[in-house]
């Protein structure tokens, strides 16, 4: 009897032993599932399905370094991709696209429900045809899929914007630190970090989530890290966040090209000492509004024609001119003509030896299906741009010598000569970020003269490989002169538009969760 008694102690010992191993090899069971895309309202544009790239699956993981196969964090979870969606920043979205993408998202959630958390992958300034909020939207979509229990990690460009709903319904919340967003693979990373940390120590939400509005809406091209006092703001953020009791903390810019009422600058730090979280976003909070008279454009800015001039004259080459007003990666239409109209009016790129200048880019598919046709070393001639915005300058009339010709399985390019000007024609809007855009056209952008490319600040590859470099104000969706802008419905007073505005008080809302 004794010894059937050992035996059934035994026993029971052995499968609280196995209960707790297959307790402990038991992984936290996360979804991914986000939008990213920045859309100006002030672009007559509009941007449909067609314009996102569509992540399903296993495909998702392949947006993520640090979730590759056998990677520490890839290995910490059960991760149960949806579906993540991308576009280049333009024109307001569709809500019939919207609809699309959420419902697709929401579909993608529920095969395999359920879940312990969520990484939520987003930007931040989406805007859609009559809805305001849509980020504030789309996750309360989703955790009506996923549930109330399911602890989300947010991450988000710090030119997206923070409202009160998409705050609530988020556990933890964070943005990139730098502009142009060297650490976007860093902050998505440090998300995912927080969320595993946070369900695998048991210690779920933060106890507090701090919200502070900052009533400033300032360009990116004005708030860059690179110098201060953007740099200043930056350096300061992480020193909040690694406090004790603070678990993150973000500084959000805002999105200055959408007339909607949360456009505006947010600070927010969660944490579970409520003395460390509040006092660590007011101390931001204070920062931001302490420096924002000293914020000015990351590099010289001028007319077009001054930046010409200077570009000229300068030996340091190649000498970068940003057309600033028409910048697709900032939500403009990409296709303005007006500044390549006043480049076609200069008599110094007329003459096939005069300053090499490389135009990027302008859309045009009639130039482009006539370009395959000929081939390199053929002629071609017709129009260009202006097939969206208009407002400033018509369609241009490219005639000239193709120089190459590239298919990829998004787009189709050329570059035509004509006189001193190589000029990238696209059969669809395309932004020129890095040097091995230029190389694979077959160009030489260390040898031009000049680089005129519809940006704002130069991305880092660009400004490492510049000579020198100006900003144009120019014309487009995305204009600098943002006093000029017709605003009717972002929060007033505001700055820079209530420039004598009084101090405001710093609010620190705390937002709970949802339960």
């Amino acid at each position: 009897m004794k010894k059937q008694k050992t035996l059934s102690l035994l026993f029971l010992m052995a499968l609280l032993v196995f209960a707790s191993c297959k307790s402990k090899e038991e992984k936290p069971r996360i979804a991914i599932a986000g939008i990213a895309i920045e859309c100006s309202t002030f672009s007559p544009a509009q941007t449909d399905y067609n314009a996102f790239r569509i992540s399903k699956q296993e495909d998702v993981y392949k947006l993520y370094t640090f979730l590759q196969e056998d990677s520490v964090l890839r290995n910490k979870a059960d991760w149960y991709p949806a579906m993540v969606a991308r576009a280049t920043p333009g024109g307001i979205v569709t809500r019939e696209c919207y609809d699309s993408l959420v419902n697709g998202i929401l579909e993608e959630l529920k095969k395999n429900m359920p879940y312990d958390a969520l990484f939520f992958d987003i930007h931040g300034a989406m805007s859609v045809v009559g809805l305001d909020d849509p980020e504030g939207d789309f996750i309360i979509k989703v955790r009506e899929v996923v549930g109330n229990d399911v602890m989300f990690s947010t991450s988000m460009d710090p030119h997206g914007s923070v409202s009160h709903r998409l705050a609530k319904n988020t556990d933890l919340i964070t943005s990139y630190r730098m502009a142009p967003h060297e650490d976007s693979m860093d902050t998505r990373r440090r998300a995912v970090s927080n969320l595993i940390d946070r369900v695998e120590s048991g210690k779920g939400r933060p106890a507090y989530k701090a919200w502070v509005k900052v009533p400033i809406l300032l360009p990116g091209e004005k708030t860059s890290t690179r110098v201060n006092p953007g740099k200043k703001l930056l350096d300061a953020t992480p020193l909040v966040a690694n406090r004790e009791g603070v678990t993150d903390a973000a500084v959000w810019i805002s999105y200055a090209w959408a007339d909607e009422p949360r456009n505006h600058a947010v600070v927010v730090v969660t944490g579970d000492d409520k003395e460390a979280v509040e006092v660590g976003a007011k101390e931001l909070a204070e920062l931001f509004w302490s420096i924002r008279n000293e914020f000015e454009f990351v590099a010289p800015t001028a007319s077009l024609d001054e930046c010409l001039a200077a570009a000229l004259k300068s030996d340091k080459k190649p000498y970068f001119i940003s057309d600033m007003g028409d910048n697709p990666t900032a939500g403009g239409a990409g296709d303005v003509t007006w500044t390549l109209t006043e480049l076609f009016k200069r008599k110094e790129f007329k003459n096939a030896n005069g300053p090499r200048l490389i135009y990027a880019s302008i859309p045009g598919p009639e130039v482009i299906e006539q370009a395959f046709k000929v081939g390199v070393g053929g002629k071609v001639a017709g129009y260009a741009g202006a097939a969206v915005d208009n407002r400033y300058a018509p369609p241009v009339w490219i005639e000239g010598t193709v120089e190459a010709i590239r298919e990829t399985e998004r787009n189709k390019e050329a570059v035509v000569r004509m006189g001193s000007m190589q000029i990238i024609v696209t059969e669809k809007r395309t932004g020129y970020h890095y040097e091995r855009n230029f190389t694979d056209l077959g160009l030489s952008p260390r040898t031009a003269d000049i680089i005129v490319v519809k940006l704002g600040y130069l991305t880092e590859e660009l400004y490492d490989m510049r000579g020198d470099w100006m900003m144009a104000l120019t014309r487009g969706g995305v204009d600098q002169d943002l006093l000029k802008l017709p605003f009717n419905r972002i929060e007033r007073p505001m700055f820079p538009f209530d420039a004598d505005m009084a101090d405001p008080e710093f609010e620190v809302v705390y937002i709970d969760s949802v339960k």
